[in-house]
């Protein structure tokens, strides 16, 4: 009888530190930090001519820095350059003809057609004249003295005269109404063509000329002065280094842990003493390296899923690849 109290507390003490044991040394859900690896990743830009030609240089190499707008290399475009200049001068052309339409015809020009008029006319009295003489001649003498063929060749002469009477009319209502509306409307249409060559022209240099479309590193140089571009072959790479951001994996017991914003802690093996900070910026939705069925709970457990800790390095100090060291702040 006197073992059982005995035994009794036997078992209440183990219990008690069992208890004990389990409660400090649990890690509650929620506390703590949670360590992963990962490598530095960043964006890349191939940037490539718009236009083909030669190269005729290129003003940046390997690991320089670049900012937005910046000239990185340029085009022979020569002979654009040439071609736009003809279509400048063809504009003067066609400026000056839609101007003369408008203008109209000048005192002089409508003045000239008032003389040509009076010549014609001068022409047709002279003609007029000629045929009633040799009609009155012939009267006179009973047709003896003037034969059929002088009064028909008169007749054909007067014919003539006013012929070129009623042309000259009608080239001085032409000087005095001026030119048509379709044909200036066809000038200006002209000259919007011409214009529109010119534009194409300057574009097609302009594309001779590589910027640089974001602050970024110059990666890798891939072509250099003399080579043939054109819009399928990069002449470099950029690296752009912000964002910059750390591409770890978590499983998916501890996916539910991790909230986008969470502060981070990155540590290099170059720079053991000097973490940087971060925050998770990005958690994929999608698992990897998983079956295309997953049937156990075993494999369920196994499945991993990317996240991205956005870096904070005003040291430049992350190069792609890079392997990190990620510690989340779990409280």
């Amino acid at each position: 009888m006197s073992k059982k109290p005995f035994i009794l507390g036997v078992v209440v003490l183990v219990a008690g530190a069992a208890l004990a044991a389990w409660f400090f040394n649990r890690q509650p859900v929620g506390t703590g930090e949670l360590t992963l690896y990962g490598n530095v990743d960043l964006r890349q830009v191939a940037l490539a001519f718009d236009g083909a030609g030669r190269i005729d240089r290129l003003a940046v190499q390997e690991g320089e820095r670049v900012t937005a707008g910046q000239v990185l290399g340029e085009l022979d475009t020569r002979t654009l350059q040439l071609q736009a200049t003809q279509a400048e001068a063809q504009i003067a052309v066609q400026r000056q003809a839609l101007q003369r339409l408008k203008t109209g015809s000048r005192p002089e020009e409508i003045a000239q057609a008032r003389a040509q008029v009076a010549a014609a006319q001068a022409d047709a009295d002279w003609a007029r004249q000629q045929i009633e003489r040799l009609q009155a001649i012939g009267q006179s003498t009973a047709g003896r003295a003037v034969s059929q063929q002088d009064i028909d060749a008169a007749e054909a002469r007067q014919k003539m005269t006013l012929a070129q009477l009623e042309n000259a009319r009608k080239a001085e209502q032409l000087a005095v109404t001026g030119p048509r509306r379709e044909d200036i409307a066809q000038a200006e249409a002209q000259l919007d063509v011409a214009q529109a060559q010119l534009a194409v022209l300057k574009h097609q240099v302009t594309l001779g000329r590589l910027l640089a479309p974001i602050d970024a590193v110059v990666r890798s140089r891939l072509l250099e002065p003399g080579d043939m571009a054109t819009p399928q072959r990069p002449v470099f790479t950029l690296a752009i280094t912000d964002p910059k951001w750390v591409r770890a994996y978590v499983s998916e017991s501890d996916l539910g842990r991790i909230k986008p914003g969470m502060a981070a802690t990155l540590r290099t093996d170059s720079h053991p003493g000097q973490p940087l900070t971060g925050k998770v910026g990005f958690i994929s939705s999608v698992a990897e390296f998983t079956p295309k069925i997953v049937q156990t709970a075993e494999l369920r457990t196994a499945l991993v899923y990317e996240i991205r800790v956005l870096a904070d390095d005003p040291g430049d100090r992350l190069r792609l690849g890079m392997p990190v060291t990620v510690q989340l702040d779990m409280k």
